[in-house]
């Protein structure tokens, strides 16, 4: 890695879901001297810093042609969309995980993730996006990008964004007067309320020019479809299933993009510290509990009918609750609600919180399996939430000794513990894990090996169907005389 300003130093980065040390230097010169292994060509270079003064961006430009370097920049947002999409939820969202038939080159950054939305809705999306800058002496402009875009086969629609003023605009006119861009272009000038008037003078020989931003969605669409209608642009198939997982693509089985082998032969696991990855176990554990007197084990026909059965009861009044407990305490305790005034106001809602509350446990008689809370307060490095629903406990077992914490409400509160302070998430991460479903599907894994145990428990005993006591069974109809 080249970093000009921390010195040459050691860095340690993730590599997948191991780590691995890095060498920095300040320069690229150094770099390469230090590893002359290593074959370096730059093609291009993105510059994203702003207020480069106007000299130095003349050098950089004029050392660069005499290289052959593209220069995108400065004050750009980079290159291939692909790149620099932003999150992985924006990716998807855009449509920029495969590419399109479209491209596009830009002067404003702040316009490229616009586009990008927009193009996802009405085209089959982007192929390749360059967000040039705005500065005076840009690396590269307009045409250069536009040129490349139609040499490429695989770009069929081009797209200029420009901004009032220059001249740039011209030298594409005159390149699709003189026919060296004969793919169609739908172009406009932001911050222009209406056409601008450069456009206007050519009469739109050979660009779609809308007539406001409002329309650029229409003029976008129309141009795309007409180019499927007349077979250039033959729309691929959208994709039915993403995953981001596993694979079996290949002559091996990835997790996480990590080969199964490799996974083994490292004992990589859960990719979670030693601690975690316990707790992990201890929670499938403890959701196993299979006794027959549950809702979920009534049903026993075949194996996939007793699991299936089994799990459909699973809900908010019989062991699904630790989404919704963890979101309640989290939400009561980031909120700045002590927990007294938490339990008040759950009362005054006459609202219950989830989580509290046992038919048969209470304070007198324990369940044993909230042991577990005695290995997070001696493992886990911080146990805020726990600390937090105990004081709570305090108060609800204060007005009914079985209000007590209940396996949903302790695995729900160790899970945000653990997502939150164990260092292998970053809390946008935590947050989303909570709020998908994970705390849910944890419990549902591991009550499945309960289920699974108590279907094959009931064969090997020949046991027959299960079939509920007459006189367990009370009938009540009105008087239909």
């Amino acid at each position: 890695m080249v970093y000009p300003f921390g010195g040459h130093h050691i860095q340690k980065f993730y590599w997948g879901t191991k780590e691995t040390l890095l060498p920095v230097y300040t320069s690229l010169k150094k770099a390469v001297s230090k590893h002359l292994d290593v074959d370096v060509v730059i093609k291009a270079i993105a510059l994203i810093a702003e207020g480069v003064p106007e000299f130095h961006a003349r050098e950089i430009l004029w050392k660069a042609n005499g290289k052959g370097v593209l220069i995108t920049g400065p004050t750009a947002v980079g290159g291939r969309v692909g790149d620099s999409g932003g999150m992985m939820e924006n990716i998807i969202a855009s449509k920029l995980y495969r590419p399109g038939s479209v491209c596009y080159v830009s002067k404003s950054g702040g316009m490229s993730n616009k586009l990008n939305n927009i193009l996802s809705i009405v085209t089959n999306s982007t192929n390749e996006g360059i967000a040039i800058g705005g500065d005076r002496y840009p690396g590269t402009t307009f045409i250069n990008h536009l040129l490349r875009y139609e040499a490429d086969p695989e770009c069929n629609m081009l797209i200029l964004l420009g901004e009032v003023g220059g001249i740039e605009e011209y030298r594409v006119i005159e390149a699709v007067k003189s026919g060296k861009i004969k793919k169609p272009i739908v172009a406009w000038t932001i911050v222009w309320p209406t056409r601008d008037r450069r456009w206007e003078e050519q009469g739109d020989e050979g660009f779609v020019v809308p007539d406001s931003f409002e329309e650029l969605f229409r003029a976008l669409k129309e141009t795309y479809e007409d180019l499927v209608r007349g077979g250039t642009i033959v729309p691929k198939k959208e994709l039915s299933l993403l995953l981001s997982l596993w694979t079996t693509n290949g002559q091996e089985l990835l997790y996480a993009g990590i080969k199964i082998l490799e996974v083994f032969r490292e004992h990589i696991g859960l990719g979670l510290p030693p601690w975690a990855t316990k707790f992990v176990e201890m929670v499938l554990i403890l959701t196993a509990d299979h006794c027959p007197n549950v809702s979920g084990a009534m049903n026993t026909i075949d194996l996939i009918s007793s699991l299936t059965s089994g799990l459909l009861t699973i809900g908010s009044q019989f062991s699904g609750a630790l989404d919704e407990a963890a979101s309640m305490f989290s939400n009561a305790r980031d909120t700045g609600l002590t927990p007294r005034e938490f339990v008040d106001q759950a009362r005054k809602q006459n609202k219950l919180i989830s989580g509290i509350g046992h038919k048969i446990k209470s304070v007198n008689n324990p369940d044993l399996r909230m042991l577990v809370k005695e290995y997070v307060r001696k493992n886990f490095p911080s146990h805020s939430l726990l600390d937090y629903a105990l004081a709570v406990e305090k108060g609800t077992t204060a007005k009914r000794d079985t209000l007590i914490l209940n396996v949903d409400a302790c695995i729900a509160v160790y899970s945000v513990d653990l997502l939150c302070d164990s260092g292998a998430f970053t809390p946008e991460e935590a947050d989303e894990y909570i709020r998908i479903g994970t705390l849910n599907g944890l419990f549902v894994l591991g009550r499945s090996i309960g289920f699974i145990g108590h279907h094959l428990d009931q064969k090997r005993l020949r046991a027959p169907l299960y079939r509920h006591p007459a006189d367990d069974i009370f009938i009540t109809m009105a008087d239909v005389g």
